[in-house]
């Protein structure tokens, strides 16, 4: 969990990082609060499979960046989401035929059975390719910006710091991003942050 997200007590991710750097057991703190998130947004890049060793690469780059930590940065959240985006970056190509091959097949079995599952498979299955496939044709960090704002809820100042770019350039991409991606599913705008947050 996040470190608005932990008990009134402990302290903030900018503390244990910085603690971490003489004390390096401090930063599994880091992990247990952070590392779901982190992990749902790798699935939804890269797929579960390639998202697992992602996820040990991006607390591994973080633990090494540590004694570099801007401390003034309370919640390390962003920063760890923009250590997975430039992960997914170096995995661009493979990101893409993921998309084209989730395309062409269509959503996986329902394995587990339950079925709370086989209503939320149903229920995507409906978009789900088309999304994929105007994902796909997104530009790299307008891709980039989409997710992190509706399907991971960054803010766009947390997008900023993610991504380290302007909050300017945040506005245009997700302006950009959104048309595109609306054009390609024929629906009104505000369906598209649902839609990207529910699939996968």
């Amino acid at each position: 969990m996040s470190s608005s997200e932990a008990d009134p007590g402990d302290p903030e991710d900018a503390e244990v990082i910085a603690r971490s750097v003489t004390s390096p057991d401090r930063f599994s703190a880091i992990f247990d609060r952070h590392a779901a998130h982190i992990h749902r947004y790798l699935v939804r890049r890269i797929g579960p499979a390639a998202a697992e060793d992602a996820l040990g690469e991006t607390f591994l780059i973080a633990f090494r960046k540590r004694a570099g930590y801007d401390t003034e940065r309370r919640d390390a959240r962003p920063w760890l989401y923009g250590i997975a985006t430039n992960l997914v970056a170096q995995r661009r190509r493979d990101e893409v035929r993921e998309l084209k091959l989730r395309e062409a097949l269509g959503p996986p079995p329902d394995e587990e059975g339950h079925a709370e599952r086989v209503a939320d498979q149903v229920t995507a299955e409906a978009m789900g390719k088309l999304l994929d496939s105007a994902l796909a044709e997104l530009a790299d960090g307008d891709r980039d910006t989409l997710t992190l704002f509706a399907g991971e809820g960054l803010s766009y100042e947390e997008i900023a710091a993610a991504l380290d770019i302007p909050l300017g350039t945040v506005r245009s991409r997700l302006n950009r991003a959104r048309r595109k991606v609306r054009e390609a599913l024929g629906r009104p705008d505000t369906t598209i942050a649902k839609e990207i947050s529910t699939h996968g």
